[in-house]
């Protein structure tokens, strides 16, 4: 609806491009800025890059939309066959009352094992202090150690540069309509789907337990 009220002849790529370049420099900015108001901020400024100024109205739907937000068709059924054989930690730069909402879509057959948010730990991913605080919530409470921990995200920029810099495997779900891109990152695995990534587990421990 932005493009639609400016002159611009920008199409999708380019605005979602202008967002997450604003999103990642707001956060830099203020660390500990609720990911809502980033959210607001970042829009505000793509809209001034397009020409045009958001409303009171839009203002609110911008801070609210983390509400809405729908996982991939795969997701909730992946997360709860993963939790069988994972302790699963969610490591969010979404704020905690914000990501209530996706909670209760995404908890149906099991239950995160933990919620870390950025909120919580005072900075944003790709924040090394965020992989840290994670690391030694997940040695403390759970008994992981660094070396079984399998860092799982679609974002390159935000999860696997700074996993790559801690040595931490990770596995990237290498989705076509990721936008969060970076030079030169590494990971262990890849799977095109969260789904796909459940499958091979699955496949592996039942071959595993066959031999």
């Amino acid at each position: 609806p932005y493009v639609e009220r400016s002159a611009s002849s920008w199409g999708r790529s380019e605005v979602v491009k202008a967002y997450v370049e604003e999103e990642h420099k707001i956060e830099a900015e203020n660390p500990t800025m609720l990911y809502s108001s980033i959210i607001e901020k970042a829009c505000e400024r793509v809209a001034a890059q397009l020409g045009i100024t958001l409303n009171d109205e839009e203002r609110k739907a911008a801070r609210e939309s983390i509400r809405t937000w729908g996982p991939f068709a795969d997701t909730v059924d992946a997360l709860a066959r993963l939790s069988k054989h994972y302790v699963l930690i969610i490591l969010s730069n979404v704020d905690l009352e914000s990501f209530s909402y996706t909670r209760k879509i995404l908890e149906h057959g099991f239950t995160f094992n933990k919620i870390l948010t950025a909120q919580e730990i005072g900075s944003y991913k790709p924040d090394e202090r965020n992989f840290l605080y994670m690391l030694k919530i997940a040695k403390d409470e759970f008994g992981v150690e660094r070396e079984q921990v399998l860092v799982t995200a679609q974002s390159l920029m935000h999860d696997h540069v700074p996993a790559n810099k801690l040595g931490l495997s990770s596995a990237w779900i290498a989705r076509r309509e990721g936008h969060c891109e970076a030079e030169g990152v590494t990971y262990t695995y890849q799977f095109p789907t969260l789904g796909a990534m459940a499958d091979a587990l699955e496949a592996e421990a039942q071959s595993s337990a066959g031999s």
